[in-house]
């Protein structure tokens, strides 16, 4: 029980900071950052969240909310998961701007927070 518990703490904080962040406008939100949630969608939720925590932590210098998202992310995938060990590799690939990744982010978290 405390674990689900601890689950939902690391997303509701993460919801938190990405809904202060989405409000904020910086310079750097048209950043490139790599485009996680396109593509085919064979990715399970951890994965996703794994990868996140990898785009998040390339992120940080952008916005300090970036570096409590990614603490709350890498420990969720840590207890979470036996499989994966954020951060994640991310592929190459297509690219979204870091404003984007977040909006998309947020609509993940909020849908895992309902579950």
């Amino acid at each position: 029980m405390a674990a689900v518990l601890q689950t939902s703490t690391f997303l509701k904080e993460s919801i938190r900071l990405l809904r202060e962040l989405l409000e904020t406008k910086v310079s750097c939100d048209k950043m490139n950052v790599t485009s996680i949630f396109s593509g085919d969608k064979k990715d399970n939720d951890m994965e996703l969240l794994c990868k996140a925590t990898t785009v998040a932590l390339e992120g940080q210098s952008c916005h300090k909310h970036l570096e409590g998202i990614y603490l709350n992310l890498f420990n969720l995938v840590r207890r979470k998961s036996t499989v994966y060990k954020a951060p994640c590799p991310v592929a190459a690939g297509n690219t979204t701007s870091l404003n984007e990744f977040l909006v998309d982010l947020h609509r993940v978290l909020q849908r895992l927070v309902k579950e």
